[in-house]
Formats: C-alpha cells, sequence, structure tokens
C-alpha cells in the first residue's frame, strides 16, 4: 500500500493511504487528503496515478509544492523516499511494510533454562533496600564514586533514582516512560540486551528492546520499527514466571555453567553468563517485567544491583498506575463536562421552544378567527425564537469543533454595517440606538469572513439586550492603529481595532472574572453563556485579543484588537504566506 506520512507541520504523525487508481486532491479542502495547516492552500496540489506510478502537480498555490526540496512547475514523478513539502507541512512517499516480527523469544525449561542464584522481594521497601545496601559499610570507604565501593553504590543509586523521579515526574506516555526506564537501566548496568516485557491478558509480550552498540550505547528496537535487527533475546520462562509469579527480582550468574545447555544452545551461542529479572509491581498488581543480560562477565550483576532493578521496576509500576488514574481523571471530567453541557442545552432548547409553541399558538388562533392581525402578532414570537436557535446552533458549532481559517482580505465596515441591518429590527423594537462609526480608508484585514461575522454579532447582539429599552445606546468603533518603525516612521503593518460601546449598567467585577467562561451567563433563560467564549476563541485563532473595560453605572466596552500585516500575502487561495502566517 502506497502511503502519504507526514513527518514535519501540524499534522504530524498522520498517515494518508493511497487507493489504487484514484487520483487524490492535497490541501485544506481536500476530502481523502485533508490537512490543517494554514500555509496550505484549499487546492494546493494534485497526486495522479498513471500506469503503475504516481505523480504530483501543484495547482497555482501561494506558497508553491517541492519534491526534495526543488520547487515544481509541472507533473513530477513520485520515487519511495521522495519529500514532499506543501507550506510548512512535509510529507515523505512510499510502500508500508509488514510488521518485524519481535526480537523477543520466551523459551521453555526444555529450551532453554537456569538456576536462581538469588532473589529479593519486590514491595514498597524495595528504595529503602537498595540505598540500605549500597550504603553498608560506606564509613569506610565514603560516598565517593571509586568503583566497587559502597560509597560508589550509594552514588550510582541516588543518581539512578534521581534519575528515574524526573523522568516519573514529567508524566510520559507509558510508551516514552517505557523507553525512558529502560535507557536508565543501559547507563546505570551497562548490559549487552534488554527488555521490558508487559502482561496483556495473561501473555508476557515485549513492549520495549534494547540492544548495546559496540561504543556501549543502547540502541531502541519498539513496537512497528521497520528494520528488524539479527539479534534476538532469549528470556528464560523459569527466570520470568518467577518474577512474575513470586513478585520478586531474580539474579543468575551461572547460565553458561548450567549443564543442562548443550554446545550450540542459544545461551552457549551468546555466552550469557549473566541475567537479571525484575517484576515491575505495584501493590498485588504486577504490569510486567525488566529484563537485562550480559556475556561479559558479572561485574554489575550483583545483589546490591539487583536491589536497585527492584527499587526501578517498583517505581515504573508507580508510574503505570498514576498514568492509569490520571486517564481514568481526566475521562471522569470529560463525561462531567458532557453531561453540564447537555444540562444546560437542555434548558436552552426547551426556553426556545416553549417560545416557539407559544408563538406558533397566536398564528394558530389568528388562522381559525380569519384574522390576519392576530396571525401576525404572532409572527415576531416566532422570528425571535427562529433567531435564538440559530446562534445557539452557530455558538455550539463553534464551540465544539473549531474551524481551520480560510483567510482573505476583508473590510471591516461593510462587515459591520451588515451587523448592524440584521439587528435593526430588534433594536426599533427597543427603542435602542446602533451606531457604526468606522473608518472608510480603514485598509482591509487578513480575516476569515464567516466567523469573525459570527464574533461580532455575538459583541453587538450583547451590547444591545444589555442596555436599558427607550434610553439605550450602542456605539461601534472601528479604526486602524500604525506601528511606528525606527525614527517614529508610521508602518503599513499594525493593528485593527473595533470598539463596542454600551451605556449599559455596567458589569460586577465578579462576573468579570467569570464573563468569558463556558455556560456561565447572567441572562437567566435568554442566554446559553457561549457567545462570549465563542467570539474569545475565533478573535485568538486570528491571533488577536478581546478587552473588557466596564464600570458600574457608566457602561461596557468590548474591543477587539487584530494583528494587521499587509505584506503577509493573501491570495486567491485565501492561504496564510509562510514568510509571515
Amino acid at each position: 500500500m502506497l502511503v502519504l506520512n507526514i513527518i514535519q507541520g501540524p499534522d504530524k504523525g498522520r498517515v494518508f493511504e493511497l487507493p489504487d487508481n484514484e487520483p487524490q486532491l492535497l490541501g485544506r479542502s481536500s476530502e481523502a487528503l485533508p490537512i490543517t495547516d494554514n500555509t496550505v492552500s484549499r487546492r494546493h496540489a494534485e497526486l495522479t496515478p498513471d500506469a503503475g506510478e504516481w505523480y504530483i502537480r501543484d495547482l497555482g498555490s501561494q506558497n508553491g509544492t517541492q519534491v526534495n526540496g526543488v520547487r515544481i512547475d509541472e507533473r513530477v514523478r513520485l520515487k519511495a523516499g521522495d519529500q514532499v513539502r506543501v507550506g510548512v507541512t512535509l510529507l515523505t512517499f512510499g510502500r508500508t511494510e509488514r510488521k518485524p516480527a519481535s526480537p523477543v523469544r520466551l523459551l521453555a525449561g526444555d529450551k532453554m533454562d537456569t538456576s536462581i542464584e538469588r532473589s529479593i522481594l519486590s514491595n514498597e521497601d524495595s528504595v529503602i533496600l537498595v540505598l540500605d545496601k549500597a550504603l553498608e559499610g560506606s564509613s569506610a570507604g565514603g560516598l565517593s564514586s571509586g568503583g566497587g565501593t559502597a560509597g560508589g553504590s550509594a552514588a550510582t543509586s541516588l543518581r539512578a533514582l534521581y534519575r528515574l523521579s524526573a523522568l516519573v515526574s514529567t508524566l510520559p506516555e507509558k510508551e516514552q516512560l517505557l523507553e525512558g526506564v529502560l535507557e536508565l537501566v543501559f547507563a546505570e548496568l551497562a548490559p549487552e540486551r534488554g527488555c521490558i516485557v508487559l502482561v496483556e491478558d495473561g501473555v508476557p509480550v515485549p513492549a520495549v528492546v534494547r540492544f548495546a552498540s559496540a561504543r556501549g550505547v543502547g540502541k531502541r528496537i519498539s513496537k512497528g520499527d521497520e528494520k528488524r535487527t539479527p539479534e534476538t533475546i532469549d528470556i528464560s520462562t523459569t527466570i520470568l514466571q518467577h518474577a512474575l509469579g513470586r513478585g520478586e527480582g531474580v539474579l543468575s550468574t551461572n547460565a553458561m555453567s548450567d549443564p543442562r545447555f548443550r554446545k550450540g544452545d542459544s545461551v552457549q551461542r551468546l555466552s550469557i553468563r549473566s541475567a537479571m529479572c525484575v517484576p515491575v509491581r505495584s501493590g498485588q498488581r504486577t504490569f510486567g517485567a525488566i529484563y537485562i543480560d550480559s556475556s561479559v562477565g558479572s561485574a554489575n550483576f550483583t545483589a546490591e544491583r539487583l536491589a536497585l532493578m527492584n527499587a526501578i521496576g517498583q517505581q515504573t509500576a508507580l508510574a503505570l498506575v498514576i498514568g492509569e488514574l490520571m486517564g481514568q481523571k481526566l475521562q471522569t471530567e470529560r463525561l462531567a463536562t458532557m453531561g453540564e453541557t447537555v444540562a444546560m442545552l437542555s434548558h436552552s432548547i426547551k426556553n426556545i421552544l416553549q417560545g416557539l409553541r407559544g408563538g406558533a399558538d397566536v398564528v394558530e388562533m389568528g388562522l381559525r378567527k380569519d384574522d390576519l392581525k392576530v396571525s401576525r402578532g404572532g409572527w415576531p414570537i416566532l422570528k425571535r425564537n427562529l433567531d435564538r436557535i440559530i446562534g445557539l446552533t452557530m455558538n455550539m458549532l463553534a464551540y465544539s469543533r473549531p474551524r481551520t481559517l480560510e483567510l482573505e482580505l476583508v473590510k471591516l465596515a461593510p462587515m459591520l454595517d451588515d451587523c448592524a441591518s440584521l439587528l435593526a429590527e430588534q433594536c426599533r423594537v427597543r427603542g435602542v440606538v446602533l451606531l457604526i462609526d468606522a473608518d472608510p480608508e480603514m485598509p482591509p484585514v487578513p480575516l476569515d469572513a464567516g466567523q469573525m461575522h459570527q464574533a461580532m454579532m455575538n459583541l453587538l447582539s450583547n451590547a444591545v439586550e444589555a442596555v436599558d429599552a427607550r434610553v439605550g445606546v450602542v456605539t461601534v468603533r472601528a479604526g486602524f492603529v500604525p506601528q511606528r518603525g525606527q525614527e517614529g516612521k508610521v508602518q503599513a503593518r499594525g493593528e485593527a481595532r473595533v470598539d463596542v460601546y454600551d451605556n449599559g449598567p455596567g458589569i460586577p467585577a465578579e462576573i468579570q472574572r467569570r464573563i468569558f467562561e463556558p455556560f456561565f451567563t447572567t441572562k437567566g433563560i435568554r442566554g446559553t453563556g457561549l457567545g462570549l467564549v465563542v467570539t474569545k476563541r475565533i478573535v485568538e485563532q486570528h491571533g488577536g485579543r478581546v478587552v473588557l473595560k466596564s464600570e458600574l453605572g457608566k457602561g461596557t466596552t468590548f474591543s477587539v484588537i487584530l494583528p494587521v500585516d499587509p505584506g503577509s500575502g493573501i491570495d486567491p487561495g485565501a492561504t496564510t504566506d509562510t514568510r509571515g502566517g
């Protein structure tokens, strides 16, 4: 199967499969190969199969398409391993391969076995135990790092546990945690082979594998690696089951001398002289085991190092428990938030439906009496509640699923005039004056017109509802604030500013602190608590900010401040230029 693998950009890690004999569009508007990168055009490039080969051509995008670092002007054939750059996104073209076989083999007793020389119980005292063993006789040797002294063992143990604590404190993902733990084990004990085995449905499965290279640095092999290593790790089931079943760390340094290993056996062939296996265990739960072995003697495979390994296994298990608890906590919070959202929406929709029913009853009454005047009285009720449910739906969609910006150069004055015309009837009924004072010379601003229109409608409608009937005035001022460069020279770039001022009662300080919280509203049944949240999100997506100033008895001002950079090069494809985006 041919695939495109994104290795750089906002969608890093995504993989797109290319079906046979079907041309594919690459861009933000593509259904098959969608990319959220704002520097990519909606229709950026096209991939076309031809006689078993794939070709790519640019579709006149603003930022162009590059293959292996060269911008293309015509159709180019793709080869396995080619790199394709669109905007700031980098993709590789190639084929998927079969999942490699595991480099770990679990051998039964009739194929491999060994005697257990020493074992240590793995429990909550493991950390104390490793330090106690390391510090025995330290008064004679001191806490130096000299080889073989008790002080050196203490320093090693403290250093290893400190590094492990630093790793765990970052709350990494499971695979990152296990890779970090095995890397730590290789750095402190210098084995030749090692792996971490996790128990899944009662079956031991290797999760992370590492082999020492010629320079002594561990090379990692994880699930899904494409290259198969010629090396394997043969683990005795006696050792593994002892560690998993009894919860004890196991040390064996006599594998080569075991008479059951005949010439040609894997242990003899690999010259395994020392092996160590400790459980990854917390309380009564065993997640798996850490296994290492070596063929260069047993200098690092001692009782003290076994105690250190036990402590590492114990702390790894605690980190896995914490990770699971964090996942459960996040899931609980998501469910709680979902329940709160459903409750708030149900309440708002119920009120709107009641309003629609009331208006429909008035219209029906007029129709029964053949009285057009009565029917006309019900229409404003219907229209008002239809507007409410449309606003609720649009805000809910914007809140739950933020869309990718589709930028184009937009003049703010006509947009604000359009918002005012949509609110004209509401202002007339309440006797509220809505004034638009926008600078006609203001340069166009790179915006997503639909989303910014929604944000402005939220601000203006809130202001109209906040002022008192018959005396309320809402003033909207829009202008351009140029940026001053060196020696005070005015530059073309700067900020677009829209101030929405109302002469309402003002907002108390305690409410100002919560006004941008989802579902927080002071309108009772008339509000959903989503309008300002959505407005703030849309403005921030544009790189701007919303500023609130309010004083009791003196009104409220919401200011929307947006960056303006005419040199950003907004093209007909509505892309953000890589130079300024």
